[in-house]
């Protein structure tokens, strides 16, 4: 059975944006991107909420980022090489390449392809995630915590819910990012 992860960039209070919608504040630097590229390589397919989604639609042609960018370049090819599920009611159409749209997020739907997938799946969007959480689907939750308080904005995680957690890795990045990896116990 494949795993569902949430991965998600988050200020040290709790927010994956800040309350202006910005989250300049949480761009990867070499380090970082190369350590997600490492954790993204066995996703099969991700699932997006609609904002989510058309903020990674830029991976689908980025532009060339020379020499210093080889790690974005491989997490493009690691982007473009997965499916993409988007939960969007308004979205219409995909704009990226092995890309589906599902006008409502069934949690039966997802516990199947959880139980057929043959690679991992990562859901991306607090909103989303958020869904997945409270429907018990997220297996794993993995945290990227930026040097930063915003004060306020859209949460990483959901209110409301208590869920027992398990630290299975940590990391300290020279930026001042912490990694912490976490299993939900069932």
């Amino acid at each position: 059975m494949a795993k569902l992860i949430y991965s998600a960039i988050t200020s040290l209070d709790g927010y994956v944006e800040d309350r202006h919608g910005s989250f300049d504040w949480a761009a990867p630097d070499e380090e970082v991107h190369t350590f997600i590229n490492d954790l993204e390589r066995p996703v099969g397919t991700y699932l997006y909420g609609r904002r989510m989604y058309e903020t990674m639609a830029f991976w689908e042609s980025p532009p060339d980022f020379g020499d210093e960018g080889m790690y974005a370049r491989q997490y493009a090819e690691i982007w473009q090489g997965a499916e993409k599920i988007v939960y969007s009611t308004t979205l219409r159409s995909a704009a990226t390449a092995r890309t589906r749209i599902e006008r409502e997020f069934d949690p039966e739907a997802i516990a199947q392809l959880k139980a057929t997938a043959v690679a991992d799946l990562g859901i991306g969007g607090a909103t989303v995630a958020a869904r997945a959480i409270r429907s018990s689907l997220v297996d794993e939750i993995q945290l990227f915590l930026a040097p930063v308080v915003v004060g306020g904005g859209k949460r990483a995680l959901p209110d409301g819910i208590r869920s027992e957690l398990e630290l299975l890795d940590e990391r300290r990045f020279g930026n001042g990012m912490a990694y912490l990896r976490y299993a939900v116990r069932s």
